[in-house]
């Protein structure tokens, strides 16, 4: 017996494959049921029956949803089940197995074992009998099998025949495609008689398969046959006879070779007419100047685009600078009242004047270009057209000069765009007219990398704010915050007050200030570490509510929540203690969060990646700082009325040994005590919190604790583990207020640069009489970090402050130098004549006089 089984899968989906006689066809259409497939095949098969000793079968399919249309989980399965139906009805052979693949439905399990397991109908065709006269493999997940070790077994087993794919391309696993080895094995198998299966992509395909299949048949000693497709059309392809292409070398049809010869004649008489035609110029495709741009470096780019800005400075056409543009149109409004505009409408009735800076310059040919502009926090397309350009200048001239990052004026008329790629167009301004308002003479960054280097965006936070929206939307945010708290105060009877920023006494708080020098009075002069003295004074004048958003200077540590210079706001309250400003701080707070966010629940994330939840709905818990800190440490401290002597720093520093924290010197009892509370009772305050009972030596300012002598009533606000408010019933009685006040100028004397100095005149404004009184203060930056989620107060500060660059005597040149622009001369200075080497002459008198006004000023 020497059969050959080809099962072929036309993707061109012929109406089907006739037989060539005197061999079996078994002709299978798969837009039929299975019943239907079995019944039309086993009638064949009885009609050609006389051929059954040497038998081909040509079953067809085609794609299709095949467990939806016959209830197999792949075609191969299909197509295997009719085939041994067909050899069992034409009892040729008796006895038949089937194999399938893993890429049938066996999944990664490439043994034999789990095959039968996952083909429970086939598993029973497999084994109903111990002894097959022929047996099938499909090969369409040969790839899973690990090496040819499993092959050989497979052959081993007494394969007779190869179902299996061939893809077009390598896409895909296949017996002539995947693995030479796996055919040799195969092929060298003494028990092997058969051939494989292959997926046919096209007509071409099918002929190179064809010649394959050819090419096995005669190289293992089978009987070359002849084959024919026939088409949906009825039309035939024979390939009975092949003819050798002598330029490729292979053996094609009649037709393909005709095609062939044909296409290579045109090609010639191509070639043959280009030579003998006269050479034309060649038209050099015009390369936009942006994009040779987009190759210059930086420095390169500032200065040719500081000569062309020059250029235009001195011919006026147009002014780079003009001094108006009238804009009538609020980019957020027109998106508003635009957005529904339909696709291709136009609305030329209603007359666009908008300002904004250019982000991206698209230009499609010289009659049309587009821009992304953005002005208020937002962006929207500008379409230039030829056709629609008006005014005195040529739609290429409005043009040529804009850059990216150049702020334009735009005059058009709302629309939407028609693209022809998707069905939804853009909402644009089709402009009549550009103006050039301001030039930008760098180099911006592009919107795909962006502006990120962080010490980059402090610095040059003007090219931030034009790059990054987060970071604009930092400081709207924060602007929104303080008008809140502006509002807030002024509907419950507050004054707003401005108080000195530089002071003679550095008062107020526990803190190193900055020292400045008053040159006319030859004086030193504090700036201000807090406003609290002033806002005490006022209260004592009769404003009896009083507060005061402004800035404060510490010569501090600079870190990830301390700036030098920082943002607060202090309010006073007569009448009030430490128990209504702990009430009022709940309203205040969490109404402003739920105000600027939307909710009271927000997260933030520490540098380290920490998530904290955090609720700031009122009411705030509350806990007791001496009480907390027992706990922790184990121990009873000293009484409150003991805590400022020695014997208590004695205790506190075999605390910080025992605890294992450390208090830099100088080890005074206030700051050991802060440093303790700190890392035993700041760490665990995620959620709003109060930190109450603070020792009266720690809070030279706050009035002693009605109940407990020693402490004092003043309360601390913690969220994330970090302070954002201080606040206290105020110190009243003149008396007691000296006394705190030389404490702290023992400990100054003990070199604590941050204890307080007596301020005299403040001491003098009590004894006019102080109404009880309660005070507060709020870190502004550091609650715009956590409602930001930002753990840097550099990214909540327009400007903050940073050290010396490294190269900053080696800056660029300024444009005025690249251009050769020359300053004006001064009235008094005049230049000398001669050589510009020579110094210049100068009005000694006059500019003498000049010194002496300004050193006045």
């Amino acid at each position: 017996m020497c059969a050959v089984v080809w099962l072929c899968r036309f993707r061109f989906r012929p109406a089907g494959i006739p037989a060539c006689s005197p061999f079996l066809r078994v002709f299978v259409r798969f837009e039929r049921l299975y019943g239907d497939v079995i019944r039309e095949t086993l009638s064949i098969c009885r009609a050609m029956q006389p051929c059954q000793n040497n038998t081909e079968i040509y079953p067809f399919y085609g794609d299709s949803h095949w467990e939806g249309l016959t209830g197999f989980s792949s075609a191969t399965d299909y197509v295997a089940a009719g085939i041994v139906e067909v050899m069992k009805a034409a009892t040729v052979p008796s006895t038949v197995r089937l194999l399938p693949s893993t890429y049938d439905g066996a999944g990664s399990d490439s043994s034999l074992a789990a095959w039968p397991e996952n083909f429970p109908f086939l598993a029973k065709v497999l084994y109903s009998s111990p002894s097959a006269d022929l047996s099938f493999i499909s090969l369409n997940g040969i790839g899973t099998l690990q090496d040819t070790k499993d092959f050989v077994r497979l052959c081993e087993s007494g394969i007779h025949y190869l179902l299996g794919h061939q893809y077009p391309g390598g896409r895909g696993p296949g017996v002539l495609t995947v693995s030479r080895s796996f055919t040799d094995v195969f092929l060298e198998c003494g028990r092997v008689y058969g051939l494989m299966g292959l997926d046919i992509w096209s007509m071409d395909l099918a002929i190179s398969t064809l010649n394959t299949i050819r090419g096995l048949v005669q190289l293992n000693g089978f009987r070359e046959y002849k084959f024919e497709v026939i088409r949906e059309d009825g039309k035939k392809w024979m390939l009975a006879k092949l003819h050798l292409d002598e330029v490729t070398g292979e053996k094609v049809s009649k037709s393909e070779l005709k095609k062939r010869q044909k296409q290579r004649l045109q090609e010639e008489k191509k070639k043959e007419k280009a030579a003998a035609a006269p050479s034309k110029p060649k038209t050099e495709k015009v390369v936009p100047a942006e994009d040779e741009e987009s190759q210059l470096t930086p420095n390169q780019y500032y200065e040719i685009r500081c000569r062309k800005i020059q250029q235009l400075r001195q011919s006026k056409a147009p002014n780079p600078y003009p001094h108006k543009f009238k804009v009538t149109t609020d980019l957020r409004e027109f998106l508003k009242q635009h957005e529904s505009v339909k696709t291709g409408e136009h609305r030329k009735d209603v007359e666009v004047r908008l300002g904004g800076r250019v982000y991206t310059k698209r230009a499609s040919g010289p009659k049309l270009v587009f821009y992304d502009i953005r002005a208020e926090g937002v962006k929207v397309q500008v379409m230039c057209q030829a056709q629609e350009a008006a005014g005195d200048v040529p739609f290429e001239q409005q043009h040529e000069h804009l850059r990216r990052g150049d702020i334009i004026g735009i005059i058009g008329y709302p629309g939407r765009t028609a693209p022809r790629s998707r069905p939804e167009g853009e909402l644009s301004i089709f402009a009549k007219e550009i103006i050039l308002l301001t030039p930008c003479l760098h180099q911006i960054p592009s919107e795909h990398y962006g502006f990120k280097d962080q010490e980059q965006r402090y610095r040059q936070r003007y090219l931030d704010l034009i790059m990054n929206d987060q970071s604009r939307n930092v400081f709207l945010t924060r602007s929104k915050m303080i008008t809140y708290i502006r509002r807030y105060f002024d509907e419950k009877d507050f004054v707003e007050v401005e108080t000195p920023m530089m002071n003679a006494i550095a008062g107020g708080a526990t803190a190193k200030p900055f020292v400045t020098h008053h040159n006319d009075l030859d004086m030193n002069l504090f700036m201000r570490v807090a406003p609290e003295l002033y806002l005490k004074m006022l209260i004592v004048g009769g404003l009896e509510r009083v507060y005061e958003l402004g800035r404060q200077f510490r010569n501090e540590g600079i870190d990830l929540t301390h700036n030098p210079e920082f943002t607060t706001c202090e309010f006073y309250m007569a009448y009030a203690d430490v128990y209504d400003i702990m009430d009022i701080t709940e309203d205040l707070v969490s109404g402003l969060v739920k105000h600027v966010t939307g909710s009271y629940q927000t997260i933030f994330y520490t540098q380290a990646g920490e998530e904290y939840r955090v609720n700031w709905e009122k009411p705030w818990k509350r806990i007791d700082m001496m009480d907390a800190l027992e706990k922790a440490c184990g121990e009873r401290f000293p009484p409150g009325k003991e805590l400022h002597t020695s014997a208590t720093n004695d205790f506190l520093k075999r605390m910080l040994k025992k605890m294992n924290v450390e208090c830099t010197p100088p080890q005074t009892n206030a700051r050991m005590l802060d440093k303790l509370v700190g890392e035993f009772i700041e760490e665990t305050c995620i959620n709003p919190t109060f930190i109450t009972g603070h020792p009266q030596m720690m809070s030279p300012l706050a009035k002693y604790h009605r109940d407990r002598p020693g402490l004092c009533e003043r309360f601390e606000a913690f969220v994330c583990k970090k302070e954002i408010v201080n606040a206290y019933t105020e110190l009243n009685d003149p008396f007691d207020q000296r006394l705190r006040f030389e404490e702290q100028a023992r400990q100054k004397d003990q070199g604590d640069d941050e204890a307080q100095m007596i301020d005299e005149n403040f001491c003098t404004s009590l004894e006019f009489g102080l109404p009880p009184t309660g005070g507060w203060g709020m870190g502004i930056d550091r609650l715009v970090m956590f409602l930001t989620n930002h753990y840097s107060i550099k990214e909540v500060l327009a400007f903050p402050f940073m050290k010396d660059e490294a190269n900053q005597g080696k800056e660029k040149k300024p444009a005025a130098e690249v251009v050769g622009i020359k300053p004006e001369v001064e009235e008094g200075i005049r230049e000398s004549t001669s050589t510009a080497s020579q110094p210049m002459v100068v009005d000694h008198e006059l500019h003498s006089a000049q010194v002496e006004h300004v050193r006045r000023l």
